[in-house]
């Protein structure tokens, strides 16, 4: 089953010689919006220095319900979550094949692609007593793992680009009807799959890490039996604002398994990712900022099915993970530290 998977990777092996040169169509709208199991998001999430955390969803199909519209997540200072998903008919959508302008409602994305290497975005998301109005100046160039898709056989494929692995942000939200000025450090990507991941996925891992001199994205799927138990790495090393790494070819360990009865599965309080004598990553768990039991999401007969006869437990882990990393380019060794968020999905 393997040989159905067929990575995005320009080579050779399981990493890009050539990066691809980000483009605004990347950003654009991929699916037909018409056909059954498509769907499609922008997310740009910001860490602000009042101490705040937001998490802006645009969604031409929400990947599990298939509706149009947007979500809004705020983390306040002291741990507390507001979220919200606010629904919208298909026709409320505009958007193209050109680029990321897009407005779903009154909420927006404006881009600015002036700079082709480090472009600019705004975002306006306003509902109610909750909004976030951000604008983010890239400070790290655009990325695209491969040529930007991951096929799977006749099943279909997933796309990922990362316009923003980086960027500066300065803005305000709305929180309990009060708006506040803000700045911080913020990230955009974009996804789209023409079939459901959950049919073929068992668990996977995504996060990034931004230190004084380096940004680094990973991703790690781990398939289930169907595709032989198939595993997707993805890694992006950029210092400064250069790309260095595109690659999927590292080694992955994960440690001290712990049980958590919110989300009835078990997380890994320590990963560690490595390619060699270049590039060392761990990641140890603070604390757990977010935890969901993703089958209340689900209808009441879909939950029963899911949960007894699927024998399944899907999950959501969002992490606060101490990081150290050690780096060697040209002869020089960098070792740095810091503090960083990172999510586990599972779905078996």
């Amino acid at each position: 089953m393997t040989s159905m998977i067929s990575e995005a990777w320009t080579g050779p092996g399981r990493k890009d010689g050539t990066i691809t040169v980000f483009k605004p169509e990347h950003d654009a709208l991929h699916i037909d919006m018409n056909k059954k199991g498509n769907t499609e998001w922008w997310y740009f999430d910001a860490r602000l220095d009042n101490g705040f955390m937001v998490v802006g969803f645009f969604r031409a199909k929400h990947e599990r319900t298939g509706k149009t519209g947007v979500e809004i997540t705020i983390y306040k200072p002291d741990g507390k979550k507001i979220q919200n998903v606010y629904d919208y008919s298909r026709e409320d959508l505009k958007v193209t094949r050109k680029d990321a302008n897009l407005s779903i409602g009154k909420n927006f994305i404006k881009v600015d692609y002036t700079n082709e290497k480090l472009p600019f975005y705004e975002i306006y998301l306003d509902e109610g007593d909750y909004g976030i109005h951000l604008k983010y100046k890239a400070i790290v160039q655009s990325w695209i793992p491969g040529n930007g898709y991951t096929q799977f056989g006749n099943m279909g494929h997933f796309g990922w680009c990362v316009p923003l692995p980086r960027a500066e942000v300065e803005g305000t939200i709305k929180v309990d009807g009060e708006t506040i000025s803000v700045k911080g450090i913020g990230y955009h990507d974009h996804n789209w799959l023409s079939f459901s991941l959950v049919r073929i996925v068992e668990y996977w891992y995504w996060g990034r890490i931004y230190s004084e001199n380096f940004t680094i994205i990973f991703a790690f799927i781990k398939c289930n039996k169907k595709m032989d138990d198939y595993k997707i790495k993805v890694l992006m090393l950029a210092k400064d604002e250069k790309i260095l790494e595109s690659t999927g070819e590292y080694e992955i360990l994960q440690e001290e398994f712990q049980f958590n009865e919110v989300v009835n599965n078990s997380y890994p309080r320590v990963l560690s990712f490595s390619n060699g004598d270049q590039m060392n990553i761990t990641l140890q768990v603070q604390e757990i900022i977010d935890a969901e039991n993703l089958l209340f999401e689900l209808s009441p007969i879909l939950r029963f099915v899911v949960k007894y006869l699927l024998r399944m437990k899907p999950g959501y882990f969002r992490l606060n993970s101490k990081f150290n990393i050690e780096v060697v380019l040209d002869g020089k060794s960098y070792k740095e530290q810091g503090t960083t968020l990172h999510e586990m999905v599972i779905a078996k």
